[in-house]
């Protein structure tokens, strides 16, 4: 009889048919798990899959589904409410402040709503914002960064238009109370409170005006500044006086000319040729500095101390009762006065800084920048403290004032960017594998891994333990002990009443 060979094969099309039938089957054994929790009164877990439960540091609740990919929050006390598909979308919403926020793959687009304020922004390039000014007017602004801003009020003097670097003018953009240009920078004009500065040819030639102030320059050839001294009258009707000045600059830098708050109790005057020398004369403090800005000597009598720098940044000793510091750049530094305190040895490797100002104690201690790092604040009034722990990438922990923990693992920007709640919303999902919280004024814990493949939750009279997509569950509500596997009960026990 001759050999026979038989092949058996398996067709592209059957292997794809059994991959759907396979798939098919397995979602709808979830559909129907999640349809017999939600339908029922018992508390499922399904894991990764699908999970629903208390927040443990507020009062309200939480659904997670597929991993990181989507969850849901509710906090009772200010009526906030989260819906986040991380990262592509998050909305936040806070009922207590009337406050909305979006975020689209944050931070390339964001947009925020507070009361009647408004305001959206894609990269920091095109923006949207408006809300009512204190006269009740609206305003509306449009911004193409940095070519084009607008806006529209209906109060016509806020409207303006600008297209940079052509024509326009701007209100308090840039730190500035208006704007205008032509042809930038060939000519432009500022104003901040009452001085109105003329700029031609930006930055070569301007003329200041104000309140008593007259000036001119031509960089770097020559220019000079005079202010006589004012009266103020401040929101309680008290008047003080406002030093008047006289600058002046010839081949700028190498000679310079200040005399600052004449008309003041200290009057000081700054003469200086870059970089040959520097000094400062005044009724509280005298520097000199020679090859600026490395070798300085300081008197500073209104905070008590003498400082020298040789060279500055690198050594720098200072002795008094306001002051004192001893560095040596970049082995060690020691410097403390009355408030503040910054300390480093083998700088980046180690660094310290305190701030003692009541009500606050603040304390930083930083390893390697951002490797790792400890924030305490305290309240000298009260006692109560917060602290903050990180070790980039690893793991960020934080107790707040009400002593409420939270641990996370792995963490690669929060330590860099802490408190971001941008951050928080759309991007520490994907990435918390552990996930702690202790509430120690409910007695409340939970613990999270793997996006709730694993989960615990305890309370004084309450229990809950979650495995593998729910396939081991343990509950216990105070009275009923019951454990599930594959979703069904094998236990179910009642525990006796306290006498």
């Amino acid at each position: 009889m001759p050999n026979t060979k038989i092949t058996i094969t398996s067709s592209p099309a059957g292997f794809a048919g059994r991959r759907f039938l396979l798939s098919l089957i397995v979602l709808i054994f979830c559909l129907a798990a999640l349809n017999q929790a939600l339908a029922t009164d018992t508390d499922d877990s399904f894991g990764l899959l699908f999970d629903h439960f208390q927040l443990t540091l507020e009062n309200g609740c939480r659904t997670e589904a597929v991993g990181p990919l989507y969850y849901s929050q509710h906090v009772d006390e200010n009526n906030a409410s989260t819906l986040a598909f991380p990262p592509f979308y998050s909305y936040y919403r806070d009922m207590s402040v009337e406050s909305r926020e979006d975020d689209f793959l944050y931070p390339l687009f964001t947009r925020l709503h507070y009361g009647q304020e408004h305001r959206w922004q894609f990269f920091q390039l095109i923006s949207f914002a408006g809300g009512r000014q204190p006269d009740d007017a609206a305003d509306k602004r449009f911004t193409l960064f940095p070519i084009y801003f607008q806006q529209r009020s209906t109060g016509t003097n806020s409207n303006y238009t600008a297209i940079f670097p052509l024509y326009g003018h701007l209100q308090n953009r840039f730190w500035r109370d208006t704007i205008f240009f032509v042809l930038f920078p060939i000519y432009s004009e500022t104003r901040k409170r009452d001085i109105i500065t003329d700029n031609y040819l930006f930055p070569i030639g301007s003329v200041r005006t104000g309140d008593g102030l007259h000036g001119w320059k031509v960089w770097p050839l020559a220019g000079h500044e005079h202010k006589i001294e004012t009266l103020v009258t401040n929101g309680f009707g008290e008047v003080s006086t406002n030093g008047g000045h006289d600058h002046s600059f010839v081949l700028w830098p190498l000679w310079l000319r200040q005399d600052n708050g004449t008309g003041t109790t200290n009057a000081e005057k700054f003469r200086a040729s870059l970089p040959l020398f520097a000094y400062t004369r005044s009724t509280n403090v005298d520097l000199t500095t020679v090859i600026w800005p490395f070798f300085s000597w300081i008197d500073n009598r209104g905070k008590k101390y003498h400082e020298w720098q040789a060279p500055w940044p690198f050594i720098v000793f200072a002795r008094g009762d306001g002051k004192t510091t001893s560095r040596i750049f970049p082995l060690f530094q020691t410097s403390h006065n009355a408030e503040l305190e910054s300390d480093f040895y083998l700088w980046p490797i180690y660094t310290y800084r305190r701030t003692h100002s009541d009500p606050l104690d603040f304390q930083r201690t930083r390893w390697l920048f951002y490797l790792y790092v400890d924030i305490q604040e305290k309240s000298t009034q009260t006692g109560v403290s917060k602290r903050r722990l990180e070790m980039w990438p690893f793991f960020t922990w934080h107790r707040d004032f009400d002593g409420n923990e939270r641990l996370q693992v792995l963490a690669p920007v929060e330590p860099v960017l802490p408190n971001n709640r941008g951050i928080e919303r759309n991007w520490s999902p994907l990435w918390s594998l552990w996930r702690a919280e202790n509430n120690p004024k409910s007695r409340a814990t939970s613990h999270s891994l793997l996006w709730n493949l694993y989960r615990d939750e305890t309370a004084p009279a309450h229990k809950k333990v979650s495995l593998l997509f729910g396939l081991f569950q343990y509950q216990y509500d105070g009275e009923t002990k019951r454990t599930r596997l594959f979703y069904i009960t094998v236990s179910k026990t009642k525990t006796p009443a306290a006498k």
